[in-house]
């Protein structure tokens, strides 16, 4: 598993660029106004947003999973301890096919545990409510 921080930012050229030298990393998935980085060291997502009239720079956090029983793991344990949480199967959802539960923290900072099933060419084609968006769900 590896700790997911997914920001806003104004330029994601410059965003890219930047954030590549930074980690010295290539980009692993780039499309209009998005941005993936799957760092190994120290092992991170990051997820760049085009947003330049975002009002915050943080967007979400998150945790990847690779497998499934972990975030059935995550949802039950979000279940048990009677938090509210929105489970999605199968989302499109980032340019990719995921499996996920969302929860909010009590400041409103929005967490996901996550695994991405398949990359598509779609960014969020069956979401409600899109959690890149900032008037994404809240329990």
């Amino acid at each position: 598993m590896r700790l997911q921080l997914a920001i806003n930012v104004k330029d994601i050229d410059a965003a890219v660029d930047f954030y590549s030298k930074m980690f010295n990393t290539p980009v692993n998935k780039r499309k209009p106004g998005y941005a993936n980085f799957a760092i190994t060291d120290p092992p991170l997502k990051l997820v760049l947003f085009e947003m330049p009239d975002a009002p915050e720079r943080l967007n979400h956090l998150g945790v990847e999973v690779f497998e499934d029983e972990e975030v059935t793991a995550a949802t039950e344990r979000l279940k048990t301890s009677g938090m509210e949480h929105l489970v999605e199967d199968q989302t499109t959802c980032y340019y990719a096919k995921q499996n996920k539960v969302w929860a909010v923290e009590p400041d409103g900072m929005r967490w996901e545990w996550y695994r991405v099933i398949e990359d598509l060419e779609t960014f969020n084609e069956n979401h409600e409510a899109a959690p890149g968006d900032q008037a994404a769900w809240r329990p």
